[in-house]
């Protein structure tokens, strides 16, 4: 029990490392990332009981998941501050590098992965949402144009809860979604960027989710998301 205890405070304190070496250059906060987790969390408990999700869900696995889902951007470490940094829209040139995050996260995650080996299970669902987590379900996304079931559910999960979490964030380049309209966003995608099942586990906890975005609210975001 006290190996096991100790495991699991290693494994939280790398997230911890890994991540804070992540806020120090991106212009997302450390919110983001809380929002994020928990999005993900509570969806993947919601479909625990569907028939397409339920073999993959289970109480030690939404653990792992909740865990390792704060590492999905752990890539734009490697992303110049040019352009990570860059206040408005990205040229073509630099969209091209940005994009390179998922292989630099997936690259270093696997790398971690193998010199900890099995004490570090967790890193397994980190290395396939930073991977995976821009693939589309219609396979217009990248780094390789996934489709369908093809992309990982960790990864699946966390492209709905991080474009969500986009829409209702505040960012230099654009203003705050309410909640409603992000929804409507998510809707619109069903099926085409996101895996349709996962959507509908989203609107129908989506009180959840607007909790979580008020529990966790941006110091530049004033009121409740609406």
């Amino acid at each position: 029990l006290l190996e096991k205890q100790q495991v699991i405070a290693s494994q939280g304190a790398t997230i911890t490392a890994l991540c804070t070496l992540a806020e120090m250059r991106d212009n997302e906060t450390g919110n983001h990332i809380r929002r994020t987790q928990n999005y993900v969390r509570v969806l993947a408990g919601r479909l625990r009981d569907h028939p397409r999700f339920g073999a993959d869900l289970d109480d030690e696995t939404i653990g792992l998941l909740y865990k390792s889902a704060p590492l999905h951007d752990i890539g734009k470490v490697a992303i110049p501050d040019a352009i990570l940094q860059k206040p408005g829209s990205l040229t073509a040139e630099e969209w091209v590098v940005m994009k390179r995050h998922a292989d630099f996260g997936r690259d270093a995650l696997a790398q971690a992965e193998k010199d900890l080996g099995e004490s570090a299970g967790f890193l397994r669902y980190a290395r396939e949402i930073a991977f995976g987590h821009h693939e589309k379900w219609d396979g217009s996304g990248y780094p390789q144009g996934l489709i369908g079931e093809s992309i990982p559910l960790s990864a699946r999960l966390m492209a709905v809860a991080d474009v969500y979490d986009a829409l209702i964030s505040k960012r230099v380049y654009k203003p705050a979604y309410p909640h409603h309209e992000a929804l409507a966003i998510i809707r619109e995608g069903r099926g085409g960027h996101f895996d349709p099942d996962i959507v509908d586990g989203l609107l129908s906890i989506e009180v959840s989710f607007r909790a979580i975005a008020d529990a966790y609210r941006d110091a530049n975001q004033d009121g409740e998301t609406t």
